[in-house]
């Protein structure tokens, strides 16, 4: 790995796609204006809190549609890799989306896609939720190479599944977009988040949806940068904005040196 600095994108998106944009425009430039070489937007950056006929008419087919255009053409703009959150992308059945991550290269070229595999499921006396009812599963796991080193992708509730990450192989670097609930982000988000920088020896990027949607769901924001030791290097509570933070080599390097613990694993994925 090679030190790179990079920003998470955190963002309050509501139902309108031309505002949303806008914001995710604005907040990129002031984390490229940092000096970040890699920015990560939230899920869902583009809207939240439509109605599934909003959102099934957002769907966007690979490399064609408004939002990839503008993603490829704000990393082109700014000379930075864009991690694009996820999008509405078209599934196999056509009553269903994809949440898909976009990955482009500071020249605007789409080097990588992920397709959300794990789709959250949650129900308690106040909220309900059922990703699986409009959204179809992926099934491959992605990683990709940039000149900094390996980078591995995951949305939100894929966070709570360990082995998708182990099965990416050794990582420099986990992203993970999200719009984690506040009721489960205020139990599990961080404890998660350092448990796969743990665990994989490797940093982790979290760019999250934070605060009050127009149509009244609170999301929990926090979106942090943890170091291979667990250690959080930034954080950003709630409401809009960018954190960032160097991501060093040698502090790579000083943790997998000093605990191999990727090197004493037995059990391995065949």
């Amino acid at each position: 790995m090679k030190d790179l600095r990079v920003a998470a994108v955190q963002m309050i998106s509501g139902p309108e796609v031309s505002a949303n944009l806008a914001t995710a425009a604005r907040l990129i430039a002031e984390a490229s204006a940092q000096g970040a070489q890699l920015v990560a937007l939230p899920e869902y950056f583009p809207l939240i809190g439509a109605t599934d006929a909003d959102r099934l008419a957002a769907r966007e087919r690979n490399g064609a549609g408004p939002i990839q255009d503008f993603l490829a053409e704000t990393a082109q703009r700014h000379g930075v890799w864009l991690i694009g959150g996820s999008i509405p992308t078209f599934a196999v059945d056509p009553a269903k989306l994809h949440n898909t991550c976009l990955v482009f290269d500071a020249a605007g070229r789409q080097v990588a896609r992920y397709d959300k595999i794990h789709l959250f499921g949650f129900q308690n006396s106040e909220e309900r939720y059922d990703e699986a009812a409009a959204i179809e599963a992926g099934d491959m796991p992605t990683a990709f190479d940039t000149p900094w080193g390996r980078v591995g992708l995951g949305i939100c509730y894929d966070l709570r599944f360990p082995e998708l990450f182990r099965c990416l192989g050794d990582m420099d670097l986990l992203i993970l977009p999200a719009a984690f609930t506040d009721t489960t982000g205020r139990a599990h988000w961080e404890l998660l988040l350092r448990a796969r920088a743990v665990e994989n020896q490797c940093y982790v990027v979290a760019a999250a949806q934070g605060g009050q949607h127009p149509n009244g769901r609170v999301t929990h924001g926090n979106s942090m940068i943890v170091d291979p030791w667990g250690d959080i290097l930034a954080r950003l509570l709630k409401g809009e904005g960018v954190a960032s933070a160097e991501l060093s080599s040698t502090r790579l390097a000083e943790v997998r040196t000093s605990l191999p613990a990727l090197q004493h694993r037995t059990l391995k994925a065949s």
